[in-house]
């Protein structure tokens, strides 16, 4: 699980300047940034959103299940993926997690819980990192 931000390709990052990235990863920063808006947060956790593409081009999203009870909580990324994995999907092709408020967020990214329950599914799969403008920051992998 390594955190690259040199990220390329041909389309620009959702909201303006930063790595460039192909149109269906641009479309999970979209999804991504849409889904955060909707996160369950009333503890003052951070609030994320992600989406996830399976190898059959379908996508999934959700977002940040905060609540009273930390352990009990679920990050965009582990309900994207049980999102994915109820509708059969069993192989991902990327994801993308909107995150954060500060830098500081930004930089933690999907957990390692997060990355290790994506991996169950396969590892090398990209993750991308942006914040809520949309604009990438960083890329990881499962």
């Amino acid at each position: 699980m390594t955190t690259d931000p040199s990220v390329s390709g041909p389309v620009a990052a959702v909201g303006g300047p930063g790595p460039e990235l192909a149109a269906e990863d641009a479309k999970l920063l979209v999804l991504a940034r849409s889904a955060r808006l909707r996160a369950y947060v009333p503890t003052g956790a951070v609030a994320q959103g992600a989406a996830l593409r399976d190898t059959d081009g379908r996508t999934y999203n959700a977002a940040t299940l905060g609540l009273a009870r930390p352990e009990l909580a679920i990050s965009a990324l582990r309900a994207a993926i049980a999102a994915a994995v109820s509708s059969g999907a069993r192989r991902f092709e990327a994801a993308a997690v909107v995150t954060g408020e500060s830098t500081s967020d930004l930089a933690a990214g999907p957990s390692a819980d997060d990355l290790a329950t994506l991996a169950e599914f396969g590892t090398g799969v990209p993750v991308f990192v942006a914040g809520p403008d949309g604009v990438l920051r960083a890329r990881t992998t499962s």
